[in-house]
């Protein structure tokens, strides 16, 4: 397990560019000169101990240096033991509508990046519960199983997009029946299932049926959060971001996907849980926080990094070494290397 102490330090990287495009510059800038001066031969003769490709090789080292001395600012440190903990939770799992219907912009920047947005904000208020990720449209995928990783939870969310999934269409129950295999822990008596979506649902009847097992048979209870809008929103195509057209049904007419409050609300009151409308980011959150903070918690054992040792000496001396190789190589050639040949400069002469 590795931790970042001062990613802030990253942003000394993006000087690398700079110095390299100023390199070019000013090579082209001395070679143009020298050429005004006199010409390729002649310069040959009057330096015949400049190399060609030492300035380049010094760049090199430098940016070299400059690079693992930012790593070493950095400060990578490594977890060289692995303890088990105690913690205290509930297992929650976010089942994310991943379906065509989500890039609807009636919520901007589109229903899908806000629902992204609600679950990263519900996890930034999480302490010690485990969640899992389910991505769902005509089927449902496990992204994440249960896990006290919210780091991993988050890169995992982010990934999430409405290609990821060949089979289109919304089959609500598919999400809620791959939910139920998700809760390992027998002991664990709090089991809450989120399902974020625009709420529409292409198989309503096995809906019902895989709520009630999932409540009755696994103890889950199930909260929805609608996203989207009820007077509802044409779904865009793009291509490199920028819209080619909308889509349209097999009459040809432009398909507006609208939000099926009543479906969710229906499944919240079936799982034992709330329809949350998560319009309002900041509202959503807080409430389903209160929710998750009236639930009893299950002690479980997690295991985590401890003892973190600090690795920035072995960039640093790295760094330091290129920056000294940089300093003490010359630009002029050397006897012992003209022999070796290194850079064919005796076939470009």
């Amino acid at each position: 397990m590795i931790q970042l102490d001062e990613k802030i330090y990253f942003y000394l990287l993006t000087v690398i560019p700079v110095i390299v495009v100023l390199f070019i510059v000013v090579q082209l800038w001395k070679k143009r000169t020298q050429n005004k001066f006199a010409d390729s031969q002649l310069l040959k003769r009057l330096s015949p101990d400049k190399s060609t490709f030492k300035s380049t090789l010094k760049l090199l080292f430098f940016l070299l240096g400059l690079t693992f001395i930012t790593l070493g600012l950095v400060n990578p440190k490594i977890g060289t033991k692995l303890e088990t903990v105690k913690r205290e939770g509930v297992d929650v799992v976010f089942a994310v509508d991943v379906s065509k219907s989500m890039l609807a912009e009636d919520i901007a920047p589109n229903r899908l990046e806000k629902a992204k947005r609600l679950v990263s904000e519900i996890i930034n208020q999480l302490a010690s519960d485990r969640i899992g990720i389910i991505a769902y449209a005509g089927q449902a995928f496990p992204q994440l199983p249960i896990t006290t990783d919210y780091g991993a939870a988050k890169m995992f969310l982010q990934s999430m997009n409405t290609d990821m999934l060949t089979s289109q269409g919304t089959a609500i129950n598919e999400a809620i029946e791959l939910a139920t295999t998700f809760y390992n822990d027998e002991e664990q008596t709090n089991r809450v299932l989120f399902i974020i979506s625009d709420g529409e649902d292409h198989s309503e009847g096995n809906t019902k049926d895989a709520v009630e097992k999932a409540v009755e048979e696994e103890g889950i209870r199930i909260f929805t959060i609608g996203v989207g809008k009820a007077k509802g929103a044409p779904i865009p195509i793009k291509r490199n971001g920028v819209v080619e057209s909308l889509k349209k049904d097999a009459q040809g007419e432009v398909v507006i996907t609208k939000l099926n409050e009543e479906v969710l609300i229906d499944i919240a009151e079936e799982g034992n849980g709330e329809y949350i409308d998560g319009t309002n980011t900041e509202a959503a959150v807080e409430r389903i926080t209160e929710q998750l903070l009236q639930m009893d918690k299950k002690e479980f054992e997690a295991k985590q990094f401890a003892e973190f040792k600090d690795q920035f000496q072995w960039f640093l001396g790295i760094g330091l070494l290129f920056l000294i190789l940089d300093v003490f190589i010359l630009e002029k050639r050397t006897k012992w290397l003209a022999k070796l040949n290194l850079f064919n400069e005796k076939e470009i002469e």
